[in-house]
């Protein structure tokens, strides 16, 4: 007796009964915004710690679900932050200016 192996065909790829027009699910992005909104309502109910642990854990779940994003976040993150290191500069050189503006015109006041 031989046994022939069978080949799948290209429309069996996927496991599990599908029907007529129906996506696969990406379950991870359905458990994060199931999360996500069990947190929300957790926290409209009053209930702060379980609502912000729920909203964490869906967020954590929607960024594993997103590596390409993430990724690409991290990297643009060290410009972003020298970018607002520059405009905190300005906006002290700034406040300096008018501090010095400020106290000119109290000593020309004050005579």
């Amino acid at each position: 007796m031989v046994v022939v192996p069978l080949s799948k065909s290209a429309n069996d790829s996927e496991a599990g009964p599908r029907t007529c027009g129906s996506a696969p699910r990406n379950w991870a992005q359905v458990a994060a915004g199931g999360t996500l909104i069990a947190g929300g309502l957790l926290l409209l109910t009053g209930n702060r710690r379980a609502g912000m642990v729920a909203a964490a854990s869906g967020a954590a779940l929607a960024l594993l679900d997103q590596k390409e994003a993430l990724c690409a976040w991290w990297e643009m993150l060290p410009g972003r932050i020298e970018q607002a290191q520059r405009v905190l500069n300005q906006v002290q050189d700034t406040v300096d200016t008018l501090a010095a503006q400020s106290e000119r015109l109290h000593r020309i006041l004050a005579r």
